[in-house]
């Protein structure tokens, strides 16, 4: 059964078949990392340069990798020892963060999609967001995202407005 868990190197084989997923299919596999691919990328392929990049996403907890970022919590959704996805729940909103990126930033590797993990993600992470004290989470999408609009009104996302881009939603984390 799938289930949220901290990044960890033992799913070091099955995310590098995740990126090999990304870049077959003409996909950016920097969204795996919660933005730009920074040194890490370079060295996911070497158990140390993968076991450094796994606990630099375990730091972002208390030390975010860049100082306009805000904490956050980056959590794998794996099933036994495959990766199908990551969630990031970042628990502070910056301006930007308001506007357009929201709490919650979530992706699923391409041969995972379509049976139900993303929103499957959602609804494990919205107690997370609980615990840190986010009583109602902002979640974005792009508007021509129907999959993902799908994934976050099915976890009781409400509709907010649209800023350019961006649909905004908001979801209580609890009851």
């Amino acid at each position: 059964m799938p289930q949220l868990t901290v990044p960890d190197v033992r799913f070091h084989a099955s995310y590098l078949d995740a990126v090999r997923e990304f870049t077959d299919a003409g996909l950016d596999p920097a969204v795996l990392e919660s933005g730009k691919i920074g040194p890490y990328g370079r060295t996911w392929r070497e158990p140390a340069g993968f076991a450094a990049f796994v606990e630099m996403l375990r730091a972002e907890t208390e030390r975010p990798r860049r100082p306009d970022w805000m904490p956050m919590t980056n959590l794998w959704y794996v099933e036994d020892d495959t990766f199908l996805g990551r969630i990031s729940v970042r628990h502070l909103l910056t301006p930007y963060l308001l506007e357009l990126g929201g709490h919650i930033g979530y992706v699923v590797r391409p041969g995972a999609r379509r049976r139900g993990h993303a929103t499957a993600m959602l609804a494990a992470a919205l107690p997370v967001c609980r615990q840190l004290g986010i009583a109602r989470a902002l979640v974005t999408c792009d508007a021509g995202n129907t999959a993902s609009r799908k994934v976050i009104e099915a976890n009781g996302g409400e509709f907010e407005d649209r800023r350019g881009v961006k649909l905004r939603y908001w979801i209580r984390t609890g009851n």
